[in-house]
């Protein structure tokens, strides 16, 4: 990846349905050098170019960043977590915590409800720390491109 395509990458992040037209000159080329460009870091699977929703703005109220401790396989916790449709992602991790899924639900109480009466009596489940952020927000997820 050179600087163009981290511009290319950086002018996505920012609006992801910019037209070509648009995007070239933004980034120093031609509309259809941008789209060559952009096309072969996706043929290249450096990059996915794909729809991300807002909870929030679907009707979630509340959500947590949920950090697990875990006895045996967190492998098989992530698989159980994934069944259900508050989990938004669960990723493994090899840091204090051995998992952390995120979590969306309509409001504090049903998120507190979730962890208690969902998350908890999950087999293999040591401990449970929640990370929550409530009311109705946007977040986005910005790396650096460099």
């Amino acid at each position: 990846m050179d600087e163009i395509d981290g511009a290319i990458l950086r002018e996505l992040q920012a609006d992801g349905r910019i037209p070509y037209a648009d995007l070239g000159p933004k980034v120093g080329l031609s509309p259809s050098a941008a789209r060559q460009r952009l096309q072969r870091m996706i043929d290249a699977k450096v990059v996915q170019v794909v729809g991300v929703t807002d909870p929030m703005s679907m009707g979630g109220q509340a959500m947590a960043l949920l950090g697990l401790r875990v006895d045996g396989d967190p492998r098989a916790v992530a698989d159980e977590l994934s069944r259900h449709d508050e989990v938004v992602y669960a990723v493994l991790t090899s840091g204090t915590f051995d998992l952390f899924a995120e979590v969306v639900c309509r409001r504090p109480h049903d998120l507190l409800d979730f962890v208690n009466d969902v998350v908890r009596p999950v087999e293999g489940i040591a401990a449970v720390e929640s990370f929550p952020y409530f009311g109705i927000h946007t977040h986005r997820f910005l790396w650096d491109v460099t």
